[in-house]
């Protein structure tokens, strides 16, 4: 087995409709300019609140993807 290594970074993503579609949107975003992602961590969930009422659900993760080095 090859040895490898990972590179983590923290994305935020949001939505209007769920926590689960704003994590999404951030994975989906990472992948158009990251190659390998592996593993993507749900750190924090929090909401944005506009007169009384949720209006963003925002999740912050933490994704990591294979690191390449140039030869």
């Amino acid at each position: 087995m090859s040895e490898s290594v990972y590179k983590v970074i923290e994305l935020v993503g949001t939505s209007a409709d769920s926590w689960e579609k704003a994590a999404a949107v951030a994975v989906k975003t990472a992948a158009k300019t990251l190659k390998d992602l592996r593993i993507a961590e749900v750190v924090q969930l929090d909401m944005q609140i506009e007169d009384g009422k949720v209006s963003l659900y925002r999740a912050k993760i933490k994704v990591s993807f294979k690191y390449h080095q140039e030869d």
